[in-house]
């Protein structure tokens, strides 16, 4: 599986406090052995993110990625849920 961190991801990732950046990394960990890990509350999102799933950092922290293909995932924002409405 490849992980694309597309630029917007990538621009909120470095605005994190470092502790959610290590809290983030562990994750991603979890998330490339299974994308459905309870620890992980991957979920389908809805109304104009229909085409997006998210998973949680931590409980105000998530990552909102989509599947490219069978092999490839995008991660498209990271942040607490004011990403949802960016």
């Amino acid at each position: 599986m490849e992980i694309y961190y597309l630029p917007k991801f990538i621009r909120q990732f470095k605005k994190l406090p470092k502790e959610i950046k290590e809290a983030a990394m562990i994750k991603e960990k979890i998330f490339r052995k299974d994308y459905f890990d309870s620890r992980l509350d991957t979920h389908k999102l809805k109304g104009k993110l229909k085409s997006f799933w998210s998973f949680s950092i931590d409980r105000r922290n998530r990552i909102i990625f989509d599947f490219k293909d069978k092999k490839t995932i995008r991660f498209y924002s990271i942040g607490n849920h004011d990403i949802y409405y960016e």
